[in-house]
């Protein structure tokens, strides 16, 4: 679970941490804030971070790189989303509901194939479809077997991917270069406690305040932790779509 605060006190010898908001709360709700640490950490190590934890990107791509997120909608994706646009993707494709579209497209995303028109078995071609340049980059925030297999297969040989849970995939081409990484956003965990000070401590409120980073939407649960019981039934019974839940648990009765 993520969650979000005042820092009302620091303990001795504690630094980097002081009596202020991360942001400007009139720009960045608390309920916003909450949904920014475990999908910002997982979009941001896969990504950015060095190997073993990541893929080691940088801003330095060539222009016209395509690149496909599995999985835009989720929070994770909406996340990797606007980070692979700061990094200067200029193609990013991205496997998500129809209904979610005028959304992502606002985060970054340039290309959209509707996951109800579309199965995963056929989203390698429908990628070649949009592009013709080899996707060497790809990140699967949905995380099941049929995806990772899809995301493999529209990589390019020598292409890199992030997955989001173990790696599933049974049908890989020996020889082929295709790099698998299953990352996790994990700050409290070495070696990313060292990447975490800079991307999340020194980065992120940067990123916010100049609106390269936005949160994911939210819904704010009623009745404080008592809501959070609604809510896990909702998830459950794919309810909920492109927002993150969001309890206050001062407002428990």
């Amino acid at each position: 679970f993520d969650i979000a605060g005042d820092v009302e006190h620091v303990g001795q010898g504690v630094t980097g941490f002081q009596k202020k908001p991360l942001s400007d709360p009139s720009e960045t709700t608390y309920s916003q804030a909450s949904t920014i640490a475990v999908g910002f950490n997982t979009a941001a190590f896969g990504l950015y971070a060095k190997s073993p934890i990541g893929l080691g990107l940088n801003p330095d791509l060539e222009p016209g790189k395509p690149t496909l997120v599995i999985g835009g909608s989720t929070s994770v994706g909406q996340y990797a989303i606007q980070l692979l646009r700061y990094l200067g993707f200029s193609t990013i494709i991205t496997y998500a509901s129809s209904h979610q579209f005028t959304h992502l497209k606002s985060l970054g995303a340039t290309d959209l194939i509707d996951r109800k028109a579309v199965s995963l078995s056929d989203l390698p071609a429908a990628v070649k479809k949009i592009t013709s340049i080899p996707v060497e980059v790809v990140y699967d925030a949905f995380g099941s077997a049929e995806s990772q297999q899809a995301g493999y297969d529209s990589l390019a040989d020598g292409g890199q991917m992030v997955i989001v849970l173990p790696d599933e995939i049974k049908n890989k081409t020996d020889g082929d270069g295709k790099k698998v990484l299953m990352v996790k956003g994990n700050a409290q965990i070495e070696p990313s406690r060292e990447f975490v000070k800079v991307a999340f401590g020194e980065k992120l409120p940067r990123l916010i305040e100049e609106g390269i980073v936005v949160p994911n939407r939210v819904e704010d649960l009623p009745n404080g932790l008592e809501g959070i019981i609604d809510g896990l039934k909702r998830l459950k019974n794919n309810e909920v779509s492109g927002v993150k839940l969001v309890s206050h648990p001062q407002e428990t009765k």
